[in-house]
């Protein structure tokens, strides 16, 4: 038999192409410390499916994008964000979570100061109808499967704060122990003791006094914020693998 190959087999075969081919979306969580609730950013869907339902910002990406630049993109498309640091959550993939077809979506995920939340021009784009915040714990009927996304975006930032720095991200960059507290209670959705509060975060040695004092109807407050070293840490940690 001869070594050779003729042109029909060395054609590729054919089957790979004939694959079903799904298609891939990018949707985004931002976060923020606003008015002592952690709130969300959604937008109105301005199209089918789901037409004036809120979503998360996000939609189909480019053939010439990569995923970060089509988040980007879809993220200012939507609601005039720009210029914020986005960290890959997680896919998801579930076979029926989007009525157009097999669509796997990779969420991604933002934590904003409330300093950096008000200098945001938060505006409805081409593709929704408009874009607000919203309380993380009193949300409308969301679209597709964003109410699953925004659970498990949720549960692990409350992992991360329990046992990073991660807090530095949602807090200005000076700040009271009760304000502090007031984060912690209000992403764990559970009061905490002052005073245990208090000795376990001061013992974890991720923050240190400014020497500033903020005055209010009582005893002078002081000021604290995160460590160098702890903000160092936490931005070079893959915060969320």
């Amino acid at each position: 038999m001869s070594s050779l190959m003729s042109n029909e087999q060395r054609q590729p075969s054919a089957y790979t192409y004939e694959y079903p081919r799904p298609s891939v979306t990018v949707d985004m969580v931002l976060y923020a410390f606003l008015g002592d609730q952690l709130q969300v950013l959604l937008i109105q869907r301005g199209g089918e499916p789901f037409k004036d339902q809120w979503a998360l910002p996000g939609g189909f990406i480019n053939m010439e994008e990569s995923l970060e630049e089509a988040a980007r993109r879809e993220l200012e498309e939507e609601t005039g964000v720009r210029d914020v640091y986005l960290e890959q959550l997680y896919t998801f993939g579930a076979p029926d979570r989007d009525p157009r077809g097999r669509v796997i979506t990779v969420a991604y995920f933002v934590l904003l100061s409330a300093e950096e939340a008000a200098q945001l021009q938060v505006r409805s784009g081409d593709d929704a109808h408009d874009a607000r915040w919203w309380n993380m714990y009193d949300l409308p009927k969301l679209a597709f499967d964003h109410d699953r996304i925004l659970e498990y975006a949720l549960q692990r930032l409350r992992w991360k704060l329990e046992w990073t720095a991660l807090g530095f991200l949602l807090l200005p960059r000076e700040f009271t122990l009760s304000e502090l507290q007031s984060v912690y209670e209000t992403v764990l959705h559970e009061p905490l003791d002052k005073r245990n509060f208090r000795r376990k975060i001061l013992s974890t040695g991720v923050l240190e006094e400014t020497g500033n004092k903020r005055e209010g109807d009582h005893r002078p407050a002081k000021l604290y914020r995160f460590t160098a070293k702890a903000i160092e840490l936490e931005q070079a940690r893959r915060r969320f693998p």
